[in-house]
């Protein structure tokens, strides 16, 4: 995961394919073809600290995928 710290929030890039994350309020982004900064295919904006706890299950999913599959 990289972290891109801006003024109002935090954009993290998810090491994972975006067909692989569980995103039910669609958060996230696929970057896959953008050629965006980071590495994975998910970006993700943190803006709050109401959307930490959810976003924390994003990171961790990307996490146990890079665990069950030996990287990316």
């Amino acid at each position: 995961m990289d972290v891109v710290p801006q003024a109002k929030r935090l954009i993290l890039s998810l090491n994972l394919p975006f067909s692989d994350i569980n995103d039910p309020r669609g958060l996230c982004k696929d970057v896959s073809d953008v050629g965006c900064w980071g590495n994975g295919d998910v970006k993700v904006g943190l803006g709050s600290l109401n959307e930490l706890p959810y976003v924390i299950g994003l990171v961790r999913q990307s996490f146990e995928h890079q665990m069950s599959n030996g990287g990316y």
